[in-house]
């Protein structure tokens, strides 16, 4: 029986949708709408339109957005002073800088000067080491996303086996850290891993996240796992996940497609720690 597709692009407009009732009923009560401010510098075309694509979910949930293109000749002083801006910036209550920046910043000296409390992609150390540490605070947004899929099917992870293909701060070691805080039994792979392969098999649940187009085949995949790809490639035409999708929803539980999966929910957690940055 093939695997049952976890529709990224659904849940992501049940959450757009719960919280433009939340943001009108927040305005109605004469509270602050909440703002959010993208920063762009440079002109990668792929940066470009997740850009483009965060505006319009703003716009779509009833949150006031700025964009602020940059030239990638800017300094990173100059850059830092926007943001000094932003910080100071009574109508703006989360920061996004996209990321990669172009060759030349300090992209971690340009994210510890976003506020913690403005820090809406949850890359912040303050906030990195409260996740660590099981506080409460803005948990980065694909991460985030990957557990409200988990949660929409159900799964309980108590006691679950869950490996994680990959270590990058912006998805691997977060979701792992979420994943331990729900009781699975968590194993971290990376590109210097043996037996990759035999590693995944061993998973209840899989979540992989290296950028390697269709890593993953079905022969990696334990039957009935559920199956989380956040990697998107393009191969031609085609775009792909890290997962070859085809053949592992042969075995798979669970899977979810690319596109159409992880990345809708990414820009709706983005959504949701802007609101939470609000209150």
């Amino acid at each position: 029986m093939p695997a049952r597709i976890i529709d990224g692009k659904l849940l992501a407009k049940q959450i757009r949708d719960d919280l433009a009732q939340k943001i009108k009923a927040m305005v109605n009560a004469g509270n602050q709408q909440p703002g959010l401010a993208v920063v762009l510098v440079g002109d990668n075309p792929a940066s470009q339109l997740y850009v483009s694509m965060k505006q319009k979910a703003c716009a779509e949930v009833g949150i006031y957005s700025e964009e602020h293109r940059l030239p990638a000749s800017i300094s990173q002083e100059e850059l830092l002073a926007v943001i000094e801006r932003l910080n100071k910036d009574p109508k703006i209550h989360g920061i996004l800088v996209q990321l990669p920046l172009p060759e030349g910043f300090d992209e971690q000296v340009v994210i510890n000067h976003i506020k913690p409390e403005k820090d809406v992609d949850g890359f912040h150390p303050i906030n990195i080491g409260k996740l660590q540490t099981g506080q409460k605070t803005f948990v980065p947004c694909t991460p985030a996303g990957v557990m409200k899929m988990l949660d929409s099917i159900g799964i309980d992870l108590t006691g679950k086996k869950a490996v994680v293909v990959g270590r990058s701060n912006i998805v691997g070691k977060p979701v792992a850290q979420l994943l331990l805080q729900r009781n699975a039994t968590v194993t971290i792979c990376h590109s210097k891993t043996n037996n990759l392969a035999e590693e995944c098999r061993q998973a209840d649940v899989l979540v992989v996240a290296v950028g390697h187009p269709e890593l993953v085949k079905a022969d990696w995949v334990k039957p009935g796992a559920v199956v989380i790809d956040v990697g998107i490639s393009k191969v031609g035409s085609k775009t792909v996940g890290d997962v070859a999708f085809d053949e592992v929803k042969e075995v798979a539980g669970w899977l979810t497609p690319v596109p159409g999966g992880v990345g809708p929910m990414t820009i709706a957690m983005l959504l949701t720690n802007t609101v939470a940055a609000a209150n």
